[in-house]
Protein backbone atom coordinates (compact mmCIF):
# COMPACT_ATOMS: atom_id res chain seq x y z
CA UNK A 1 0.00 0.00 0.00
CA UNK A 2 1.21 3.56 -0.62
CA UNK A 3 2.18 5.65 2.40
CA UNK A 4 0.20 8.69 1.20
CA UNK A 5 -3.21 8.97 -0.43
CA UNK A 6 -3.82 12.23 -2.29
CA UNK A 7 -7.47 13.19 -2.85
CA UNK A 8 -8.61 15.77 -5.41
CA UNK A 9 -12.36 16.53 -5.45
CA UNK A 10 -13.56 18.24 -8.62
CA UNK A 11 -16.74 19.45 -10.30
CA UNK A 12 -16.70 21.05 -13.76
CA UNK A 13 -13.13 22.24 -13.45
CA UNK A 14 -11.66 20.74 -16.63
CA UNK A 15 -10.29 24.20 -17.44
CA UNK A 16 -7.87 24.05 -14.50
CA UNK A 17 -7.87 20.45 -13.21
CA UNK A 18 -4.91 19.26 -15.31
CA UNK A 19 -2.61 21.76 -13.58
CA UNK A 20 -3.59 20.41 -10.16
CA UNK A 21 -3.13 16.79 -11.25
CA UNK A 22 0.21 17.54 -12.90
CA UNK A 23 1.46 19.23 -9.72
CA UNK A 24 0.82 15.99 -7.81
CA UNK A 25 2.44 13.82 -10.46
CA UNK A 26 5.51 16.10 -10.30
CA UNK A 27 6.07 15.47 -6.57
CA UNK A 28 9.58 14.42 -5.54
CA UNK A 29 8.10 11.98 -3.01
CA UNK A 30 7.06 8.86 -4.95
CA UNK A 31 5.14 6.67 -2.48
CA UNK A 32 1.61 7.94 -3.02
CA UNK A 33 -1.63 7.17 -4.80
CA UNK A 34 -3.71 9.86 -6.47
CA UNK A 35 -7.50 9.62 -6.27
CA UNK A 36 -9.58 12.13 -8.21
CA UNK A 37 -13.26 12.21 -7.27
CA UNK A 38 -15.40 13.54 -10.11
CA UNK A 39 -18.44 14.99 -8.37
CA UNK A 40 -20.88 14.75 -11.26
CA UNK A 41 -19.02 16.93 -13.78
CA UNK A 42 -20.75 17.67 -17.07
CA UNK A 43 -17.78 19.28 -18.84
CA UNK A 44 -14.68 17.59 -20.32
CA UNK A 45 -13.45 16.30 -16.95
CA UNK A 46 -13.99 12.60 -17.77
CA UNK A 47 -12.01 12.78 -21.01
CA UNK A 48 -9.23 14.77 -19.38
CA UNK A 49 -8.83 12.25 -16.56
CA UNK A 50 -8.97 9.28 -18.91
CA UNK A 51 -5.86 10.64 -20.59
CA UNK A 52 -3.80 10.01 -17.46
CA UNK A 53 -4.39 6.27 -17.57
CA UNK A 54 -3.07 4.30 -14.61
CA UNK A 55 -1.24 7.27 -13.09
CA UNK A 56 -4.35 8.09 -11.06
CA UNK A 57 -7.60 6.50 -9.94
CA UNK A 58 -10.91 8.11 -10.78
CA UNK A 59 -14.01 7.85 -8.61
CA UNK A 60 -17.22 9.13 -10.18
CA UNK A 61 -20.37 10.07 -8.27
CA UNK A 62 -23.55 12.05 -8.82
CA UNK A 63 -23.12 15.68 -7.87
CA UNK A 64 -23.26 15.84 -4.07
CA UNK A 65 -20.83 18.60 -3.15
CA UNK A 66 -17.22 18.87 -2.09
CA UNK A 67 -17.71 17.25 1.34
CA UNK A 68 -19.19 14.11 -0.16
CA UNK A 69 -16.42 14.05 -2.77
CA UNK A 70 -13.66 14.32 -0.17
CA UNK A 71 -15.35 11.69 1.98
CA UNK A 72 -15.62 9.37 -1.02
CA UNK A 73 -11.89 9.78 -1.53
CA UNK A 74 -11.22 9.07 2.14
CA UNK A 75 -13.31 5.90 1.97
CA UNK A 76 -11.35 4.66 -1.03
CA UNK A 77 -7.89 5.70 0.21
CA UNK A 78 -5.40 3.08 1.33
CA UNK A 79 -2.59 5.30 2.65
CA UNK A 80 -1.78 5.93 6.30
CA UNK A 81 -1.28 9.61 5.53
CA UNK A 82 -3.99 11.61 3.73
CA UNK A 83 -3.56 14.81 1.74
CA UNK A 84 -6.10 16.90 -0.13
CA UNK A 85 -5.73 19.23 -3.09
CA UNK A 86 -8.53 21.47 -4.34
CA UNK A 87 -8.80 21.28 -8.11
CA UNK A 88 -7.99 24.98 -8.59
CA UNK A 89 -4.84 24.89 -6.44
CA UNK A 90 -1.30 23.63 -7.07
CA UNK A 91 1.46 22.00 -5.08
CA UNK A 92 5.12 22.84 -5.36
CA UNK A 93 7.30 19.76 -6.05
CA UNK A 94 8.58 19.19 -2.49
CA UNK A 95 5.21 19.54 -0.73
CA UNK A 96 4.64 15.85 0.01
CA UNK A 97 8.30 15.18 0.82
CA UNK A 98 8.48 17.93 3.44
CA UNK A 99 5.27 16.89 5.12
CA UNK A 100 6.11 13.18 5.12
CA UNK A 101 9.48 14.00 6.69
CA UNK A 102 7.71 16.06 9.36
CA UNK A 103 5.11 13.41 10.14
CA UNK A 104 7.77 10.69 10.25
CA UNK A 105 9.86 12.69 12.69
CA UNK A 106 6.79 13.50 14.84
CA UNK A 107 4.93 10.20 15.31
CA UNK A 108 2.52 11.80 17.80
CA UNK A 109 1.47 14.51 15.33
CA UNK A 110 -1.90 13.84 13.71
CA UNK A 111 -2.06 16.80 11.33
CA UNK A 112 0.15 19.44 9.79
CA UNK A 113 -0.22 22.08 7.12
CA UNK A 114 2.14 24.22 5.07
CA UNK A 115 2.29 27.86 4.10
CA UNK A 116 0.79 29.10 0.84
CA UNK A 117 1.33 31.49 -2.02
CA UNK A 118 -1.93 33.33 -2.74
CA UNK A 119 -2.92 34.20 -6.31
CA UNK A 120 -6.05 36.26 -6.99
CA UNK A 121 -7.13 36.65 -10.62
CA UNK A 122 -3.60 35.86 -11.74
CA UNK A 123 -1.88 38.32 -9.40
CA UNK A 124 0.09 37.37 -6.30
CA UNK A 125 -1.31 38.94 -3.12
CA UNK A 126 -0.13 38.98 0.47
CA UNK A 127 -2.55 37.51 3.05
CA UNK A 128 -3.79 39.95 5.67
CA UNK A 129 -2.46 39.54 9.20
CA UNK A 130 -5.70 37.87 10.31
CA UNK A 131 -5.10 35.10 7.75
CA UNK A 132 -1.65 34.19 9.06
CA UNK A 133 -1.53 30.58 10.16
CA UNK A 134 -0.65 29.81 13.78
CA UNK A 135 0.76 26.47 14.94
CA UNK A 136 -0.21 24.24 17.84
CA UNK A 137 -3.50 24.49 19.70
CA UNK A 138 -5.21 26.90 17.33
CA UNK A 139 -8.89 26.50 18.27
CA UNK A 140 -9.42 30.00 19.67
CA UNK A 141 -7.58 31.61 16.75
CA UNK A 142 -9.64 29.58 14.27
CA UNK A 143 -13.05 30.69 15.54
CA UNK A 144 -13.27 33.96 13.62
CA UNK A 145 -12.29 32.44 10.26
CA UNK A 146 -10.82 29.27 8.82
CA UNK A 147 -7.04 29.13 9.30
CA UNK A 148 -6.49 25.66 7.87
CA UNK A 149 -6.44 25.10 4.13
CA UNK A 150 -7.45 21.67 2.80
CA UNK A 151 -4.84 21.92 0.03
CA UNK A 152 -2.09 22.45 2.61
CA UNK A 153 -3.05 19.63 5.01
CA UNK A 154 -1.55 16.23 5.65
CA UNK A 155 -3.24 14.11 8.31
CA UNK A 156 -3.03 10.61 9.68
CA UNK A 157 -5.95 8.29 9.05
CA UNK A 158 -6.39 8.04 12.82
CA UNK A 159 -7.40 11.70 12.98
CA UNK A 160 -10.59 11.09 11.00
CA UNK A 161 -11.35 8.06 13.12
CA UNK A 162 -11.24 10.37 16.14
CA UNK A 163 -13.17 13.43 14.90
CA UNK A 164 -15.15 12.21 11.89
CA UNK A 165 -15.07 13.40 8.30
CA UNK A 166 -16.47 16.37 6.36
CA UNK A 167 -20.08 17.28 7.17
CA UNK A 168 -22.03 16.61 3.98
CA UNK A 169 -24.99 18.70 5.19
CA UNK A 170 -22.92 21.87 4.86
CA UNK A 171 -22.81 23.26 1.30
CA UNK A 172 -19.97 25.60 2.31
CA UNK A 173 -17.58 26.17 5.22
CA UNK A 174 -17.29 22.40 5.64
CA UNK A 175 -13.56 22.80 6.17
CA UNK A 176 -14.13 25.36 8.95
CA UNK A 177 -16.43 22.85 10.65
CA UNK A 178 -13.94 19.99 10.44
CA UNK A 179 -10.91 22.00 11.55
CA UNK A 180 -12.83 23.29 14.59
CA UNK A 181 -13.49 19.69 15.61
CA UNK A 182 -9.83 18.87 15.06
CA UNK A 183 -8.27 21.92 16.71
CA UNK A 184 -10.49 21.64 19.80
CA UNK A 185 -8.67 18.40 20.63
CA UNK A 186 -5.34 18.25 18.81
CA UNK A 187 -2.50 20.58 17.79
CA UNK A 188 -2.37 21.59 14.14
CA UNK A 189 1.30 21.89 13.25
CA UNK A 190 2.60 24.37 10.70
CA UNK A 191 5.50 23.90 8.33
CA UNK A 192 6.18 27.56 7.67
CA UNK A 193 7.12 27.06 4.04
CA UNK A 194 4.99 28.14 1.08
CA UNK A 195 4.47 24.79 -0.66
CA UNK A 196 0.95 25.38 -2.01
CA UNK A 197 -0.25 27.84 -4.64
CA UNK A 198 -3.78 28.82 -3.66
CA UNK A 199 -5.67 30.39 -6.53
CA UNK A 200 -8.87 32.36 -6.17
CA UNK A 201 -11.09 34.98 -7.66
CA UNK A 202 -12.79 32.84 -10.31
CA UNK A 203 -16.58 32.87 -10.70
CA UNK A 204 -17.33 29.37 -9.38
CA UNK A 205 -15.90 30.06 -5.92
CA UNK A 206 -18.29 30.59 -3.02
CA UNK A 207 -15.84 32.26 -0.67
CA UNK A 208 -16.85 35.84 -1.46
CA UNK A 209 -20.63 35.34 -1.52
CA UNK A 210 -22.83 36.98 1.12
CA UNK A 211 -24.35 34.60 3.59
CA UNK A 212 -21.50 32.15 4.08
CA UNK A 213 -21.32 32.98 7.77
CA UNK A 214 -24.63 31.15 8.24
CA UNK A 215 -22.67 27.91 7.77
CA UNK A 216 -19.92 28.96 10.16
CA UNK A 217 -22.68 29.75 12.66
CA UNK A 218 -24.10 26.25 12.14
CA UNK A 219 -20.67 24.75 12.73
CA UNK A 220 -20.23 26.76 15.93
CA UNK A 221 -23.66 25.77 17.23
CA UNK A 222 -22.92 22.14 16.43
CA UNK A 223 -19.65 22.04 18.31
CA UNK A 224 -21.21 23.85 21.27
CA UNK A 225 -24.07 21.37 21.33
CA UNK A 226 -21.53 18.54 21.38
CA UNK A 227 -20.46 19.50 24.89
CA UNK A 228 -16.84 18.39 24.43
CA UNK A 229 -15.12 21.77 24.69
CA UNK A 230 -13.08 22.90 27.64
CA UNK A 231 -14.47 25.76 29.71
CA UNK A 232 -12.20 28.32 28.04
CA UNK A 233 -12.98 26.95 24.57
CA UNK A 234 -16.70 27.10 25.38
CA UNK A 235 -16.46 30.75 26.41
CA UNK A 236 -14.51 31.68 23.29
CA UNK A 237 -16.90 29.79 20.99
CA UNK A 238 -19.98 31.32 22.63
CA UNK A 239 -18.53 34.82 22.23
CA UNK A 240 -17.73 34.20 18.57
CA UNK A 241 -21.17 32.70 17.92
CA UNK A 242 -22.90 35.69 19.47
CA UNK A 243 -20.80 38.14 17.47
CA UNK A 244 -21.40 36.32 14.18
CA UNK A 245 -25.12 35.98 14.88
CA UNK A 246 -25.52 39.70 15.64
CA UNK A 247 -23.66 40.68 12.47
CA UNK A 248 -25.58 38.20 10.36
CA UNK A 249 -28.90 39.29 11.83
CA UNK A 250 -28.07 42.88 10.90
CA UNK A 251 -27.34 41.76 7.35
CA UNK A 252 -30.67 39.95 7.22
CA UNK A 253 -32.50 43.08 8.32
CA UNK A 254 -30.81 45.11 5.59
CA UNK A 255 -32.25 42.58 3.16
CA UNK A 256 -35.68 42.78 4.84
CA UNK A 257 -35.50 39.25 6.18
CA UNK A 258 -36.88 40.03 9.62
CA UNK A 259 -37.90 36.49 10.60
CA UNK A 260 -34.45 35.18 9.79
CA UNK A 261 -32.87 38.05 11.70
CA UNK A 262 -34.92 37.23 14.81
CA UNK A 263 -33.86 33.59 14.59
CA UNK A 264 -30.20 34.60 14.64
CA UNK A 265 -30.81 37.02 17.51
CA UNK A 266 -32.26 34.11 19.50
CA UNK A 267 -29.39 31.81 18.58
CA UNK A 268 -26.92 34.45 19.73
CA UNK A 269 -27.92 33.87 23.37
CA UNK A 270 -28.79 30.15 23.27
CA UNK A 271 -25.52 29.03 24.81
CA UNK A 272 -25.16 31.76 27.42
CA UNK A 273 -24.59 30.28 30.88
CA UNK A 274 -27.66 30.38 33.09
CA UNK A 275 -27.65 31.25 36.77
CA UNK A 276 -27.98 28.26 39.06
Amino acid sequence: MPLVSVIIPTHNRAWVLAEAVDSVLAQTFPDYELIVVDDGSTDATADLLAGYGARLRVEVQAHQGVSAARNRGLARASGELLAFLDSDDLWLPHKLRRQVDFMTSRPAALICQTGEVWIRRGVRVNPARRHRKPSGMIFDASLALCLVSPSAVMARRALFEEVGTFDESLPACEDYDLWLRVSARFPVHLLDQALVVKRGGHPDQLSSAWGLDRYRIRALAKILEGGALTASQQRAAVATLERKCRIFAAGCRKRRKEAEARAYDELATRFHPTDA
